[in-house]
């Protein structure tokens, strides 16, 4: 009798086990790319970046004080200096710098630039700290036609401020806007150069008291109760999923530095002045560090509302030719959990809570 050829049972046997094989291969690399994002404890350090301005005196104040540090424990804390906003972008982009201080423009930016993917907005800063300053002859915005006008950077928070006003004054193209790095543009009105700028704390405090400018223009004017977010904090989407305990320890020492500046003014404007020293080579007068303390209110809520407003503000300023997408922007469920365990009521995410 012919005994039946058992070579088609190996081959299916052989197949099956392939298959097996190739599903477990594809579930070991589905938990590596979950791993890759979960929970991996206390980061080794947190690169964090902020500007020596009185705007972001919630960070100085954090550094100073050693708040930040105090709450980081173990975790390196790496502070980086940036004079503005897209270069702080970029660094965060390019996954040199884990968290940052940053005006609402460049973070809209980032967020933006990554399709919404990089980076997250997780808290408030600071509200107000803007003014457009003049010489005293220019007492009405038609008087700044044919003149110059300066900002911080292309693309920046006070840039895109600037220009929408110029927009709705009906000043698009009658104005030459210019940028200049601060220290540069407080030389420049001085030696007549400029004839006005649009800038943040302490600078047009410097420009008012040190070089004989008026204000023309307090943003805060321009926003409902005066409240609009000069100032947020931001970190990278990865690190935020990697290491969730390091951000709210960042948060906690973030509510800690609000709350000493809030109780301590006058000590937490001299601790403002001597980072701004240790970073500049220059502390302020007493009379500028004290203007531009008044300017300012620090808070963590990131005031999510306007960020919509804030992302229509760049078409209108001719930075963008369509609004940056800000719905999912923001993850403010760290924040409220510090916020919680502090006893202070949450902060929302309207506008920016759906993507």
């Amino acid at each position: 009798m012919r005994i039946p050829s058992i070579r088609p049972v190996r081959l299916l046997a052989a197949a099956l086990a392939l298959t097996v094989a190739a599903a477990g291969c594809s579930r070991a690399d589905s938990d590596e790319t979950t791993a890759a994002t979960s929970d991996k404890g206390p980061a080794t350090e947190l690169r964090l970046g902020y500007f020596p301005n009185v705007t972001h005196a919630a960070a100085l104040v954090g550094l100073g004080k050693g708040l930040f540090s105090k709450e980081l424990g173990n975790t390196k804390l790496v502070p980086t200096k940036f004079n503005a906003g897209p270069e702080e972008v970029g660094a965060l982009l390019g996954g040199s710098l884990d968290a940052g201080f940053i005006g609402s423009g460049p973070a809209i930016n980032a967020f933006a630039k990554s399709n919404g993917e990089a980076v997250r907005l997780i808290a408030g800063a600071t509200s107000g700290g803007a003014q457009l300053v003049v010489k005293p002859t220019i007492t009405k915005p038609e008087d700044l036609v044919g003149k110059t006008v300066v900002t911080p950077q292309l693309g920046n928070t006070q840039d895109v401020s600037l220009k929408k006003w110029l927009a709705g004054k009906n000043l698009t193209g009658k104005v030459k806007v210019t940028n200049l790095e601060n220290a540069q543009t407080l030389d420049s009105f001085k030696k007549g150069d400029v004839d006005a700028a649009w800038l943040p704390e302490p600078w047009s405090s410097r420009l008012v008291l040190d070089a004989g400018a008026k204000v023309l223009l307090d943003e805060a004017t321009l926003w409902p109760d005066g409240k609009f977010p000069t100032t947020v904090l931001i970190v990278r989407t990865q690190f935020l999923q990697e290491h969730p305990e390091t951000v709210k320890a960042l948060l906690t020492g973030l509510v800690s530095a609000i709350d000493f500046s809030t109780s301590n003014q006058a000590e937490a404007a001299t601790v403002v002045n001597a980072q701004l020293k240790a970073a500049t080579g220059k502390a302020l007068s007493p009379a500028v560090i004290d203007r531009a303390f008044k300017n300012i209110q620090l808070t963590a809520d990131p005031i999510a509302a306007t960020f919509p407003q804030l992302a229509k503000d760049q078409v209108t300023a001719g930075i963008a030719k369509e609004a940056p997408a800000v719905a999912g922007f923001a993850d403010l469920g760290p924040l409220n959990d510090v916020l919680g365990k502090a006893g202070k009521p949450a902060v929302d995410a309207a506008g920016l809570d759906t993507k």
